[in-house]
């Protein structure tokens, strides 16, 4: 059983079904957008989460219509005034809660239900892959503001997904990406009905809990980590260690004995 107990002010946790969580933000007046307060209670809940060793899947979405409007323009008004220091202590308190969730060993799915916009975006490519509905839509509109698309993530990000040409025109137009195009972009894995986006969600989730714990987790920790390494050697190298403690588990034995006894494996995590 996983504690979900933590009340937070700006989403709710709820264990959905076993090992999965699901984290619904929850200021659907102000279109989810965030705030200093979110970014404290999302880094809290991210490494809260990540030390609960029956945690295996966390999917994230938005109450209401909209993902996530990004930060939300009621507190913008006293970025100006904060000075050189000031405005790198708010980046960085926000930077910090997308990187704890990103950073969770768990699998983390966006499930995009409206506008992801601004931070927004930032805060659904901290997802590992994204389902979005058909309602769902995505800019990088930090250019209309002012600002610069060198944001939470989103330059290094939203390149590696699509591409240097499609990502520079989209963030230096600003222009919004809507379901469909967002799917034929890879920026989003699947597209579904509104009423069919938490469901499809939540089975992507449970065909990962079908797997074993140890062997998603270091698959993550894979895919990460070798996004950032410069060379194929070094790639094999941590690939190598993983499988090497990976064999070592009794998830494994557990799965070849299920295959040579043609039934589903047990897995426990260990």
């Amino acid at each position: 059983m996983i504690c979900t107990e933590t009340s937070y002010e700006t989403f709710t946790l709820e264990e959905v079904r076993t090992g999965i969580v699901l984290m619904t933000l929850n200021r659907p007046e102000r279109y989810n957008a965030m705030t200093n307060t979110m970014f404290r209670e999302l880094e809290q809940a991210a490494l809260e989460l990540n030390d609960d060793d029956d945690l295996r899947v966390v999917v994230l979405t938005g109450a209401g219509k909209a993902f996530c409007a990004g930060f939300d323009l009621a507190d913008a008004d006293g970025l100006p005034g904060l000075g050189a220091l000031g405005m790198l202590d708010q980046q960085e308190l926000a930077a910090r809660a997308l990187l704890a969730l990103r950073s969770m060993r768990v699998p983390l799915i966006a499930a995009v239900n409206g506008a992801a916009a601004g931070g927004g975006l930032s805060l659904s490519l901290a997802a590992d892959f994204r389902v979005a509905s058909t309602q769902a839509k995505f800019n990088a509109a930090f250019v209309k503001i002012g600002l610069s698309a060198g944001d939470l993530g989103t330059s290094w990000l939203l390149t590696r997904l699509i591409g240097p040409a499609a990502t520079s025109e989209i963030c230096f137009t600003g222009r919004m990406v809507g379901a469909q195009e967002a799917a034929a972009l890879r920026l989003v894995n699947s597209v579904s009905a509104p009423e069919d986006l938490l469901e499809d969600a939540l089975r992507a989730a449970e065909a990962i809990v079908a797997n074993s714990p140890g062997g998603v987790q270091l698959s993550k920790r894979a895919l990460q980590a070798n996004m950032e390494v410069s060379s194929y050697a070094a790639a094999l190298e941590l690939e190598n260690r993983g499988q090497a403690l990976l064999s070592r588990t009794s998830d494994m034995s557990e799965a070849l004995a299920a295959l040579k006894e043609k039934r589903s494996p047990i897995f426990t995590g260990a």
